[in-house]
């Protein structure tokens, strides 16, 4: 038996699809404005600190584009930073680098402070969220809104269709609990438009990785044990000059032509 097509109050749009919409905005926009007044001021950096761990990226870097220096150079560099990396040269504190086993998270500052900016974050994304659900289901639970022009399956009825318990409902008809799911997921470039790019409206920067965690030194990192293993993959790296033979490869090249 086929199913009839429900007739909506033209009256929904102004009082139910339009208010959750709006209010969605504005949640998104205080949400942005809030977690720029949450985020701490710019810190003095330790150079050291920077000085180590940029030492040691160098490195690698040197490894992964061996092939782009002259046999001399690369050989004058490796020697140098090998040389280096054994003594511990560049190391923060070269005294205490393995003496005191791995550094703990919960005693160290910047640790704490990069825990504590997360924790920031992901407030900033559940407690509106939260507010939300809760004043959508208090006011508008049991809304179908509009429905969609495009055919769809019938997997996206639970997406769709929450907090309506009907079998029988076409899968294009949007409840209003769904209605806040669609635009929690596809109001970025909304936002984007609104306050630019790389801004916190949308609260999907808390669930991802934080800034402040990016330069925080991971518990269990030994540093003078790293540099220790960098020397010894930069000793053995064999290394072949992009450049050699080149004449005779282009020549090849075109005599094959």
């Amino acid at each position: 038996m086929s199913v009839p097509d429900l007739v909506l109050d033209p009256s929904l749009r102004q009082w139910v699809l339009f208010p959750i919409l709006f209010v969605m905005i504005l949640v998104g926009i205080l949400r942005h404005y809030a977690t720029v007044l949450l985020q701490p001021g710019p810190k003095k950096g330790d150079s050291k600190s920077v000085r180590e761990q940029q030492f040691l990226q160098y490195s690698g870097k040197l490894r992964a584009n061996a092939d782009v220096l002259p046999a001399e150079s690369f050989q004058m560099r490796q020697s140098y930073l090998s040389q280096q990396m054994k003594e511990g040269r560049y190391l923060k504190d070269p005294e205490a680098a393995g003496a005191g086993g791995p550094p703990n998270m919960l005693t160290d500052p910047k640790s704490m402070d990069g825990m504590i900016e997360m924790m920031k974050g992901q407030i900033m994304m559940v407690v509106p969220q939260t507010i939300m659900m809760g004043w959508i289901n208090a006011f508008f639970a049991g809304f179908v809104l509009m429905r969609l022009p495009f055919p769809l399956t019938i997997r996206f009825k639970d997406m769709l269709q929450s907090g309506v318990a009907t079998k029988d409902l076409d899968v294009r008809w949007v409840s209003s609990l769904s209605w806040y799911f669609l635009n929690l997921l596809g109001l970025q470039s909304v936002y984007s438009l609104i306050l630019g790019g790389g801004n916190s409206a949308g609260g999907m920067a808390a669930m991802g990785a934080n800034p402040a965690m990016m330069n925080v030194q991971q518990p269990g990192m030994d540093y003078k044990k790293l540099y220790q293993a960098e020397a010894e993959n930069l000793e053995l790296v064999k290394h072949s000059y992009l450049l050699d033979g080149v004449e005779n490869r282009i020549l090849a090249q075109y005599r094959n032509n």
